[in-house]
């Protein structure tokens, strides 16, 4: 009865072995140097001047929040394309899934909008 689903258990013990066997082996084989360069903040691999940088040199927040937006709705586009494409097919069933999904993004970003993450000043 179970048969089909041996392979998929195998595969996902396998994904968990592989897994933790990496978090433990690498505090204990990784390189151990540390140095300034590495206690500083990664931003988009631009080195840091020599000058002193008002703000830090750090990117603005807004940046950040405008390209998690464009990915939430790029993420919706890419999940919504194959409904426009299979419309027919899908029937009352595929719409009301598509609905459900839109409204639950619209839900999502109504919160963002009233919480002022559509602010960029």
């Amino acid at each position: 009865m179970l048969d089909p689903y041996i392979p998929l258990v195998l595969l996902l013990a396998l994904a968990f072995a592989f897994a933790l066997f990496s978090v433990t082996i690498a505090p204990l084989v990784g390189p151990r140097r540390y140095n300034k360069a590495k206690l500083d903040a990664y931003e988009c691999g631009i080195e840091p001047s020599p000058q002193p940088v008002i703000g830090g040199g750090r990117m603005p927040v807004s940046y950040y929040l405008t390209a998690m937006m464009f990915i939430l709705f790029d993420i919706e586009m890419v999940f919504l394309y194959p409904y426009a494409v299979t419309a027919d097919a899908l029937g009352l069933w595929g719409a009301g899934a598509v609905v459900l999904f839109i409204l639950t993004f619209g839900f999502a970003d109504l919160y963002v909008w009233r919480r002022g993450g559509f602010d960029w000043n």
